[in-house]
């Protein structure tokens, strides 16, 4: 789990790969981070609404990248969500659609997702209405 000291190391990471930095401090607790020596080069956040959840902020560093640290930090985070008694969870990607559903996550509609989670920041104005929606019952 990321704690405080973690917090800038991660909004920058976010920053850098253009994902939202809304919330960071805020999601430390359900955050997972992936570090080579000192330096974080993977993060993965849950936001839970009741039986469903949002996973959002999975950012790999460019350099560390090709090394199955997304697909470890998703599984995780799939982990960590069941212990938390998520059934559905959802995501937003514009980017990586095809990485989501090698990991079982299927497209839906924004319009299917768990009204709790619509209003979210990250529905609600941090991810543009191009993004596609996404669904993992576990």
């Amino acid at each position: 789990m990321a704690n405080l000291s973690d917090a800038a190391e991660i909004t920058r990471l976010l920053a850098e790969n253009n994902l939202p930095e809304e919330g960071v401090i805020a999601r430390l607790p359900l955050t997972l981070v992936t570090k080579q020596g000192d330096k974080i080069v993977g993060s993965a956040a849950l936001e839970i609404y009741g039986r469903s959840a949002l996973l959002r902020s999975v950012v790999t560093a460019e350099e560390a990248r090709g090394r199955g640290i997304g697909q470890t930090l998703v599984k995780a985070t799939l982990e960590l969500a069941r212990q938390n008694n998520v059934a559905n969870l959802y995501l937003l990607t514009e980017t990586a659609a095809s990485f989501f559903t090698r990991l079982g996550f299927a497209p839906v509609s924004r319009a299917e997702v768990d009204p709790a989670l619509q209003q979210s920041d990250e529905f609600s104005h941090a991810c543009p209405v191009s993004a596609q929606a996404m669904l993992l019952q576990l």
